[in-house]
């Protein structure tokens, strides 16, 4: 791969992309809304030679289209938050593939699992998982996946990718364990959304960066769904456990359930949206990565212990004003 586009640069999955496309000599044109945040990318990164910025509007088709001109494949990880979701996914989704389909380039669209029925007793779940959707946003979520695959697209081609819930060192407060570890690096009370008890699969972002440009080198690896497995699964306590050892500062983790989000939602919106999905905290998918296995080869896991050290070592550092480092 030659060039790429990497739609939502800034965020926890792009940022992840971007630094395993250029660790790969690839040429990345990195788009975003925000012009400061493309350039704090760029000098967290030493200005990489082979990264470029764009500023524009990812539901503007043109701005697309003349940002992913030269390119070979275009990673759609541009989100909206929880509650936009319904009204604005669609839309943004239609603006990406319709510029797709007029440069007749490939798009890897990075997805979630809110599409997928709650679990039943067959864990792990392979690609062919029923999807039920329960939620509105899960609902939403199909219909995305049926715009992806639409018969009206004659010449580009996807695929869509789906993470479990993620960590790592560019995650943000917008993923369920970002704040929760910038917390606890810092030191202070931290909140972790569901039931601690309970195993639940977190995937590590350098992890899943490796994966999913594995899948997008691959021709035959479009028109389909693939899933981005983890290291296993793991239970919140053990999870913040790690996470305090590696910060060296213990400090209480309030579990935050259904009652404590619709309170704390009636002045933040987005965590109001967050109690419809607590189901899968409660009844948590675990990805099979099977068919990645079968496809490309061994799934990259880095042990929870390591991935969880160096991401709280990273935003220590960063609070520091020291660059981010590509390799754990």
């Amino acid at each position: 791969m030659h060039q790429a586009v990497v739609l939502g640069a800034t965020g926890g999955t792009g940022k992840a992309i971007v630094m395993e496309l250029l660790k790969r000599g690839t040429t990345v044109i990195a788009f975003g809304r925000s012009q400061s945040k493309l350039e704090q990318l760029s000098a967290e990164l030493h200005h990489p030679v082979h990264l470029h910025l764009y500023t524009g509007d990812v539901f503007r088709t043109e701005d697309v289209y003349q940002a992913a001109e030269g390119a070979e494949v275009i990673f759609h990880c541009a989100s909206v938050p929880y509650h936009e979701m319904e009204s604005r996914l669609l839309p943004m989704g239609l603006s990406v593939l319709s510029a797709a389909e007029r440069l007749g380039i490939r798009v890897v669209a990075v997805d979630g699992i809110y599409p997928y029925s709650p679990s039943r007793d067959r864990q792990p779940v392979e690609e062919n998982y029923p999807k039920q959707p329960i939620t509105r946003k899960g609902k939403t979520k199909l219909q995305f996946e049926q715009l992806v695959f639409d018969s009206r697209w004659s010449v580009m081609k996807a695929m869509i990718v789906r993470l479990p819930d993620y960590y790592g060192p560019t995650a943000n407060d917008a993923s369920y364990l970002g704040s929760t570890l910038q917390s606890i690096a810092a030191g202070q009370i931290a909140f972790f959304i569901g039931n601690r008890k309970v195993p639940r699969e977190y995937v590590y972002l350098p992890d899943a960066a490796v994966m999913i440009v594995e899948l997008a080198c691959r021709e035959r690896a479009y028109g389909q769904n693939w899933h981005i497995p983890s290291a296993g699964a793991i239970n919140g306590r053990e999870f913040i456990r790690m996470a305090q050892q590696a910060a060296g500062i213990s400090r209480p983790v309030i579990a935050m359930g259904r009652v404590t989000l619709s309170l704390i939602g009636t002045f933040q919106p987005v965590l109001k949206e967050v109690v419809e999905m607590l189901y899968l905290t409660r009844q948590p998918l675990i990805l099979s990565g099977a068919k990645y296995e079968r496809y490309i080869g061994p799934i990259q896991a880095t042990p929870y212990q390591t991935g969880i050290e160096h991401t709280i070592q990273y935003l220590q550092n960063k609070s520091q004003n020291q660059v981010l480092q590509i390799n754990p």
